[in-house]
């Protein structure tokens, strides 16, 4: 019996010494991130910066995979499956803190069933309309929306993304009535408005500032506070004619449920890291986009937050998945 308890204690501080030691051999083969949107957007784009920098700090390949589909629920709901041991992880958005009133029926819990690991960054928005329609300015687009009643469209990569809630945010701040047109990916959106198709599209700047400067679409605002630095010249859609208005774009990393401590906050030391860096930010910041950096209880929090408060602007306008 003395053997057997002795073989159990042995057993137990074994165990107790997995973490830790799984966190300091980690990783120990390749790591997947999974985007659950489109190639070539925010999320693809800094997942793949961002797996760059990891790989050279842990020695391991860091590989991105895209899976867009269903408003993101097809990357996310791998990754929820995935074995919590470090080696699938989730770039999200605020699509995920949205979804989390605004579609239900979803396969996943986002509390629930992930863990978070890092804040990534965050960008404005911005407004663009194809050169074809006939408005210079916002306060020329709104009187064109509000003559044409439910006759222009908008773009967006799919329901519940920041450009989609960044459109309704905007109809019901305008009091305008413009169609919503969801696409599979943030990309194939984009595509739309460039073609003519669609009249407009509220998108992340970092993505679409280099078709205004080269004059293939025309900006009518950004959505931030305040005018952003890459487009100087664009005012704000609050300053340009509705009052109050503010949106952007954030992204995060997310791991399964379950993942070992250890291994998330040595995840979110070496992201931070990466963040930190003063070529980072500059790079950055000529993208109009801006590091956040947190521990993984402080992104906790702030993910709780934004499910709030989404969870209120979804209430009280009544959006609807379509």
């Amino acid at each position: 019996m003395s053997r057997l308890c002795k073989a159990g204690v042995v057993l137990a501080i074994a165990t107790s010494l997995l973490g830790p030691v799984a966190a300091q051999d980690y990783p120990m083969k390749a790591v997947k991130i999974i985007v659950p949107f489109g190639a070539g957007g925010p999320a693809d784009n800094y997942a793949r910066i961002l797996a760059q920098h990891l790989q050279e700090a842990l020695k391991q390949p860091f590989v991105v995979e895209s899976k867009p589909g269903a408003g993101s629920f097809i990357g996310t709901s791998e990754v929820a499956k995935a074995e919590p041991d470090g080696y699938t992880l989730l770039m999200m958005s605020n699509t995920h803190t949205v979804n989390e009133t605004f579609r239900p029926n979803r396969p996943y819990q986002l509390m629930r069933d992930f863990v978070p690991v890092a804040p990534v960054n965050y960008s404005d928005l911005i407004m663009v309309v194809h050169p074809s329609v006939p408005a210079k300015d916002l306060k020329e687009f709104l009187a064109l929306v509000k003559a044409k009643k439910g006759e222009l469209n908008y773009a967006s990569s799919g329901l519940g993304t920041p450009y989609h809630m960044a459109g309704e945010l905007f109809k019901a701040m305008s009091g305008t009535d413009i169609v919503h047109v969801p696409h599979k990916a943030s990309g194939d959106a984009r595509t739309a408005v460039l073609g003519g198709h669609v009249q407009m599209m509220i998108d992340a700047i970092s993505t679409t500032a280099p078709t205004v400067q080269g004059g293939q679409l025309r900006a009518l605002g950004t959505s931030g506070k305040t005018r952003s630095d890459l487009l100087p010249d664009v005012p704000t859609i609050a300053e340009a004619g509705v009052p109050g208005y503010e949106a952007n774009i954030w992204l995060g990393l997310m791991a399964p449920a379950g993942t070992p401590k250890t291994i998330v906050d040595k995840l979110n030391a070496e992201v931070n890291k990466v963040l930190s860096r003063p070529e980072t930010k500059a790079a950055w910041a000529k993208q109009g986009v801006v590091p956040i950096i947190m521990s993984p209880s402080a992104f906790d929090t702030y993910l709780r937050a934004d499910i709030d408060k989404w969870a209120k602007l979804i209430q009280t306008t009544g959006i609807k998945p379509q």
